[in-house]
């Protein structure tokens, strides 16, 4: 009876392991790509409204039409129309009193573009999904995730009028409030895009991958993120304050690198500091920024430390699976691994190894007897010469093979 080795977990984990470069199916690769258009998508709209943002066209449109306002003004008699109602809001009034229509077209493409971009992404996600739902061409888990995906889009929308309703009454801008809401669910959309294109995707490789790197590393990703998150909640504060063009100075703030508690806190009640005083937000938003820049370059470091860590371990387990008595002692490999890699590899070791060992004594015979009888064939058919059939040996005669004489 031939026994054959199987690689254990470890070293599939540890060694290059198949379902960790598996291919997924067909359709979770079309999943994965349309999600991942979609996310450009979303992407590339953050970017317009950024640029809306710094040309103060949000509020040229004063309605709110999902359906209707997807077509723009079409002749002169519609463009007088829109003019009309944007010189009834206040930012005409105090702002832009005196603008042509030439001016107004300008800033009223950049917002008809900005929600044009949000219809065409809703259309985007919605159609496919229904298509994939209905070819069910993924698991219960992955359909309420891009149920709850859309949820979101939804709800971005409403939050984007709502925010231009703040700036239509009584205000010549937003609400920095609302601003800072909405550009920080576009970006938790598109987080949530990502993730589920990367799982969808990846989801072999994502497991094994989870199964080697460590915790430590895990939630110091997940901190970078959330912290990344808030950072930009508190640029959307700053640009909705223009607390940027009062403190213009860096690596000083009003004359100093920390100002004063009396100038940062001066409001009441507390916490309308961290939302409505300009010092305290650009304060804020400085030294999150400074976290932020620490973290990932410990977060990188880190990272880097324990990728040398398992290109070493992968090395051993590379050198050991090349060793020629492989097969004869699989052990070696996993000894190799959990040298290099540390205590969970070695536990993984230690239950392998007990898997084991009730053929373990057949193989340490066979390889001793194979190193012996290989020796002695090798001077035997070089005695004889060329031409020679070598008789059959030892270890054929034991197991009925022998892969030197044969």
């Amino acid at each position: 009876m031939t026994v054959r080795w199987q690689p254990s977990s470890t070293h599939e984990a540890l060694c290059g392991a198949e379902a960790g470069t598996r291919k997924p199916a067909p359709a979770s690769r079309a999943i994965g790509v349309w999600l991942g258009c979609v996310a450009l998508l979303v992407f590339a709209m953050v970017l317009v409204g950024g640029a809306t943002r710094l040309t103060e066209s949000g509020l040229s449109i004063v309605e709110w039409k999902p359906v209707t306002g997807a077509v723009p003004p079409l002749g002169e008699a519609d463009w007088q129309a829109e003019f009309a109602k944007y010189k009834t809001i206040p930012q005409y009034e105090r702002l832009n009193r005196g603008m042509s229509l030439d001016e107004f077209k300008t800033i009223y493409w950049w917002e008809w573009g900005h929600r044009l971009l949000g219809r065409l992404i809703g259309a985007a996600f919605l159609v496919p999904f229904l298509w994939f739902l209905w070819r069910r061409s993924f698991d219960r888990r992955t359909g309420f995730a891009l149920a709850g995906i859309f949820a979101l889009g939804a709800v971005q929308g409403a939050v984007g009028w709502w925010m231009v309703a703040s700036g239509l009454t009584e205000r010549v801008s937003v609400s920095q409030y609302r601003l800072a809401f909405h550009l920080t669910l576009a970006c938790m959309i598109y987080v949530a895009l990502v993730w589920t294109a990367d799982r969808t995707l990846l989801a072999s490789a994502t497991q094994a991958a989870r199964r080697v790197v460590p915790r430590r590393l895990r939630w110091s990703a997940c901190a970078l993120l959330v912290l990344a998150i808030v950072q930009i909640y508190l640029g959307a504060l700053v640009a909705g304050l223009r607390a940027g063009l009062i403190f213009n100075t860096w690596p000083l703030i009003d004359g100093s690198f920390i100002p004063s508690t009396a100038d940062l806190l001066f409001a009441h009640p507390l916490w309308r500091n961290f939302f409505e005083n300009t010092l305290t937000v650009q304060f804020d938003h400085r030294m999150v920024a400074y976290g932020l820049c620490a973290l990932a370059l410990i977060h990188a470091a880190d990272a880097r430390l324990r990728g040398r860590d398992k290109r070493l371990a992968t090395g051993a387990g590379a050198r050991a699976s090349r060793h020629r008595d492989h097969d004869a002692y699989p052990e070696r490999a996993d000894r190799a691994c959990a040298a290099a890699s540390g205590d969970g590899a070695r536990r993984a070791h230690r239950r392998n190894a007990s898997r084991r060992s009730h053929i373990r004594p057949e193989r340490w015979k066979r390889g001793r007897l194979a190193r012996s009888f290989q020796r002695r064939s090798r001077c035997a058919r070089d005695a004889r010469g060329p031409g020679t059939a070598n008789p059959p040996c030892a270890l054929n005669q034991i197991y009925g093979e022998c892969g030197t004489c044969h």
